[in-house]
């Protein structure tokens, strides 16, 4: 099972590159850091999409914070963290984050 993730600025309506993310996965009660990465000019963090993972809890967690300082805006999340169950082992997983300064939307699916 791979995941692909993509974070899309909503402001100016593009993909958002240089957003630093961290993959984590549940184990037991503790939470164990998968890998970390950064979003490139297409806004996917491309070392996530060829990993086997297995079966279990996640969570994705963005520095949004960073990101829009660089842009020169305030964010009222300085973190987004979206939590989500992967079912099967062998199905490519897919991550969609729209980020706007006081904002976030997800998408969660099967990669095609």
């Amino acid at each position: 099972m791979s995941i692909a993730t993509q974070a899309l600025d909503g402001v100016y309506g593009r993909s958002a590159a240089g957003v630093r993310a961290r993959l984590e996965r549940a184990v037991g009660a503790d939470w164990q850091q998968v890998s970390e990465g950064e979003t490139d000019i297409e806004g996917n963090v491309k070392e996530w999409m060829d990993e086997f993972m297995e079966r279990g809890l996640y969570r994705l967690i963005l520095a949004t914070d960073h990101y829009f300082a660089g842009l020169g805006m305030t964010t009222s999340y300085p973190e987004v963290t979206v939590m989500f169950r992967m079912h099967d082992e062998f199905m490519p997983y897919h991550i969609q984050v729209v980020l706007a300064p006081h904002s976030y939307t997800t998408y969660f699916g099967v990669r095609g």
